[in-house]
This record gives C-alpha cells, structure tokens and sequence, in this order.
C-alpha cells in the first residue's frame, strides 16, 4: 500500500542539495519538489537524500530461473522486487534480462515474456521499474526479434556481454547447450557487423547501451568506438581505465566496492576515488547500495554527498533523466529518509508517495498524516 503525500515540508534534517549536504528543508507538493510555506514535518536527526537509482538489478533474474515459469509467477517476482527496492531507498530501477542463444531463462522467448509481465504490472508499481537487455553477442540470427522488443516495449538500456569469452564448460555439460555453443560460436565472424547494426538502431531508438564484464582495455575500446560507451561492472582495471581516459561512464557493482577481492576487482576504490562519471548499480541485493556508500564515506575515500551522487545525480545523468537524481525545484520528489544515527532508512518517497515507511520516522510522519501499515514495512 503506498501513501499519497499532501504538500508538506520536510524540516530539520541534514539534506543534500546543490552538492552539498545542508540543514535545509524540503518542500514537496503533486509529486514534485516545490516551494512555499507549507505544514512541516520534523525530521531533525535524519538524513534526506535524493532516491537511489539503480542502473542494474538482477533480482528479477536471480528469482526467476525456469524459463517455463507462469506469468502469475514473474508478476509476484515484480512485485517482491519493488518491496525490496523500497525498503532499499531505491526510487528507480532497471531489472536485468538475459538475451542470449544460450536458451532456458536467458533465452529470447523468456525475455519477452518478462518485458510482458513488466509492461502490466507498471499500472500498480510506484517505484520506477524498468528493463534492461543483456545481450549476447553472438545472438545474432535473433537481432529482428531483439530490435522488435526494444521498439515495441520502449526499452531504453542495453548490455553486451560474450558469453564464450567467460564460459565455464564444466558447468553446461548438456548436449543442447553444447550444439547451441557450436552455432554461436559459427557466428564469430558476423559479430562486429551484427553489434554496429544494433548500435544504428539503438542511437535511432534513444537507448542507452554499453557492454558488460569487460576483461581488458582493447575490449572496452572497440565497444567505445561502435557507441556503447556505459562500461558497466568491468573486470579489470585497464579496461575501467580506459572507459575514464575516454571520459565513458563506469559502472561498479555494489559488491565490487563492498567485496572487491573477492570480486576480482582490487582496484575498486581507486576507480571510485579517481574516476569521475563513476555510478553504482546493485547488482543481486538491492540493499547493497547505501551499505556501498558509507563503507566509501568511512573509507575517506569522499564525503557523503559525493559518495551518494554515485548511486542518484551520476546514474540519472547516465540515463539522460533530467527530471530526477538531484533536490531541485521541479525535480520528482524522489526522496529517502536515512537515521543518521543507525544508517537504517526509515522512509522511501517516490514521485511524491511513500513507498516503505518504519522506526521513528514512521511516528514523525504520523504526527501530520495518517499513515497505514505499509506493505514493504
């Protein structure tokens, strides 16, 4: 159940505005941040950030494993997703879909049907739920089927990935897989021509793509050259230093920052500390991202309203929202509540309506509005 707010102001918190936290209230009315002198809610002792937007989640994914799964199945995975996503301070996010040759979950059938079940659910989501393609990139006797999907369900962000580049054979020993392998791998030579089509098309359609798992420079490069500039969770720090030098936005997993050894990515935080057009996604668990940056806060490796630009205004950038991602007047009233004490987020307002609400800010609220007992709660 989401709580549609009256005008109000948000008062006595720390908040971040014009990139720098400040002890200024905030004004919201109609879903939009605004001005004037309206009823006050204090929130001295909290933090109020802009909503966290998460450029790749794969919560979805990682539920959703069976590609003969119903659909009342996937919508109930959505809407988990966007419980988690509100419990998490995260206001806008898109759900990663695999679409590959290698059949199953990641198949192009299994794709659609889940851009489907995106596409009826969005009447009832308040978070900002959207899809994201990860797309192999010898996928290539379905790329009519792929740019049919992208046009007709407006999908604005797309992955490349090489999956014959990372297999493990040892782990997909079935006899269709391996005839699926052989078939993709008889597409070798078309690739190159295969992904500049689809950048055409992309560049035509507003998408924003880029590639995936990059394992070295030369890789990302020619990535860079065709247009697919978003270098998103690379492995390796050349090919995360040559995104930088070439100034293509980087995204690092929550889990590369929080883990980065076990990761393979021992040189996350440099690429944090140095790199600007840096953003965060969050990969398997939502909540990953605000643990992510205050273990950069604690790390001094940047204060706090640098750090959060990671998961709010650089993200927004990337995606070319100029209507969220920052407190400004006119900007969707995106909003998390944080304890400035614990760190727990206590409230999450999307586009104006609370989407999670718990502790004392649940009682604060309550001062000026009834507020229910929340769903995500």
């Amino acid at each position: 159940m989401h709580v549609r707010l009256p005008p109000l102001r948000l008062t006595g918190a720390l908040t971040l505005r014009d990139g720098a936290m400040q002890q200024r209230s905030v004004a919201l009315a109609s879903g939009r941040i605004t001005k004037g002198p309206l009823p006050a809610i204090d929130l001295s002792g909290y933090y109020v950030m802009p909503g966290i937007i998460d450029l790749q989640s794969s919560a979805c994914e990682n539920r959703i494993n069976d590609a003969t799964i119903s659909p009342e199945t996937r919508a109930t995975s959505i809407s988990i997703a966007e419980k988690d996503a509100a419990r998490s301070g995260v206001t806008t996010a898109w759900l990663s879909q695999r679409w590959s040759w290698e059949g199953g979950a990641r198949s192009p059938d299994h794709a659609e049907a889940f851009a489907r079940a995106l596409r009826m659910a969005k009447p009832t989501l308040e978070t900002d739920l959207r899809l994201q393609l990860q797309c192999e990139i010898h996928a290539v006797q379905s790329r009519d089927r792929l740019l049919e999907l992208v046009d007709r369900e407006a999908i604005d962000s797309v992955l490349f990935y090489n999956q014959l580049q990372q297999e493990d054979l040892s782990k997909r020993p079935t006899s269709d897989y391996a005839a699926a392998r052989l078939l993709a791998e008889a597409c070798r030579k078309e690739v190159p021509r295969h992904l500049c089509r689809l950048a055409d098309r992309f560049d035509t359609l507003g998408v924003v793509y880029g590639s995936a798992q990059d394992w070295e420079g030369d890789t990302r490069e020619t990535y860079s050259l065709i247009g697919a500039k978003l270098c998103a969770h690379p492995k390796s720090r050349s090919a995360a230093a040559l995104a930088r030098a070439v100034n293509d936005p980087v995204l690092l997993t929550a889990q590369q920052v929080l883990h980065p050894a076990e990761n393979g990515s021992p040189w996350a935080m440099d690429a944090v500390a140095n790199g600007r057009g840096v953003a965060l996604a969050s990969g398997a668990r939502f909540d990953d991202l605000a643990t992510a940056v205050f273990k950069i806060v604690d790390e001094n490796v940047m204060p706090l309203e640098h750090a959060w630009r990671m998961v709010s205004k650089a993200p927004a950038n990337i995606m070319r929202l100029s209507d969220r991602g920052e407190i400004d007047f006119g900007k969707r009233a995106d909003l998390v509540v944080i304890n400035q004490d614990t760190r727990a987020i206590e409230a999450t307002i999307a586009r104006g309506r609370i989407t999670y609400i718990h502790g004392e800010a649940r009682r604060r609220f309550a001062d000026l509005l009834e507020v229910p007992s929340m769903a995500a709660e």
